[in-house]
């Protein structure tokens, strides 16, 4: 990491920290009414939530600001883990006596449609003097200070690695410190790298076409191996946000399940389908064979194979031959989907903020 570069940054905060006392103290009360709302939530409180305290729990992160329905959110991770096993694991999670590391791959290996933006938030409101919370803001600042081994996408965030950015958030607290700032918990060293570290030239690095394994080996974004349901994933959130009913591992036709699909319903027409299949590894002639299959379902109008640059071209050549499918096959870089994917985020966060439509409209 770049101390001097740090430095610098921590220097013109100590100003504005001087300057706008007011406005200072206001955020250090913001976060001490943020963290003790998340500690009241002990281990005993999260084991006997209700669904309501559940929805409101996840409510108040950051990390929903994404979604205008919160309650849809929570409702489809209820439906798909069991509000039992949710308490249980958020429990170890946040309480347990494993190391971070342990606890970190076990609730995200057993718990679905929480990504690490949301889990990283939840332990560092809780204990923000021991954990960072990550997300793509953390991810561009970190890029400036020319911290290394950094995660690009989820898949690659293991409890390792979250434990490795941990410290690195800890050697920006204790640089803080050193200059003189009270508040310096990784809840404090994360309004710093939202105020410090968020200028355009960092931004546009987020464009850059350098991926990293969780080892810090520099790979070409076709070679780099991305996981198949974070894709899948997140073109169905693009599809939410869209407008689409949109679900995953869908049945479509006979013989025929897809990875993720968006639906419509025109007035009283029917419906309109669109179905998207990953493409990670495995036969490219079952991947067309279950699309084509998925177009015997008339509602079905549009196809579309996912995968890296390289995977798309070979995809091209075997659906050249392929008679009702060739035509009708749209190809998708996930390199894009990812791109579309941060862009939507970051709009649907902004206009939420907002408070436009009242939740449960």
């Amino acid at each position: 990491m770049n101390l001097s570069l740090l430095q610098k940054h921590i220097d013109h905060y100590q100003t504005w920290l001087n300057k706008e006392r007011e406005t200072a103290q206001t955020e250090i009360e913001e976060r001490n009414s943020i963290s003790a709302y998340y500690k009241s939530f002990t281990e005993d409180h999260l084991l006997s939530m209700t669904e309501d305290e559940f929805h409101e729990y996840l409510s108040k992160l950051w990390a929903m600001l994404i979604w205008g329905n919160k309650r849809y959110v929570t409702d489809k991770m209820i439906e798909t883990n069991g509000l039992p096993a949710i308490k249980k694991k958020l429990a170890e999670l946040v309480w347990g006596k494993q190391s971070i590391e342990t606890r970190w791959d076990s609730f995200r290996r057993e718990i679905k449609g929480m990504g690490p933006a949301m889990i990283s938030e939840i332990l560092c409101k809780t204990h923000p003097d021991e954990y960072l919370l990550w997300n793509r803001r953390a991810l561009v600042g970190f890029r400036y200070l020319e911290a290394t081994e950094l995660p690009r996408h989820d898949y690659q965030l293991t409890g390792k690695v979250y434990t490795n950015l941990c410290s690195i958030g800890k050697q920006i607290a204790s640089q803080m410190r050193k200059a003189g700032i009270a508040d310096t918990s990784m809840l404090s060293v994360d309004y710093f790298i939202w105020t410090e570290l968020q200028v355009e030239d960092n931004l546009s690095k987020m464009n850059i076409k350098k991926e990293y394994l969780t080892n810090g080996v520099e790979v070409k974004p076709a070679a780099s191996v991305f996981l198949h349901n974070e894709i899948r994933d997140k073109l169905r959130d693009i599809g939410q946000w869209l407008g689409f009913a949109s679900k995953i591992e869908q049945k479509v036709a006979d013989g025929s399940q897809v990875d993720t699909v968006w639906e419509a319903t025109i007035g009283n027409m029917g419906r309109v389908i669109y179905v998207f299949e990953v493409q990670t590894k495995g036969s490219i002639d079952s991947l067309l064979l279950n699309l084509l299959k998925s177009l015997n379902n008339p509602a079905v109008q549009g196809v579309v194979a996912v995968s890296d640059k390289d995977q798309l071209e070979r995809i091209k050549k075997h659906a050249k031959d392929v008679v009702g499918l060739r035509d009708k096959l749209k190809y998708w870089d996930y390199e894009e989907v990812l791109k579309t994917h941060e862009s939507l985020e970051y709009v649907n966060a902004g206009i939420n903020q907002l408070g436009l439509v009242p939740e449960g409209f």
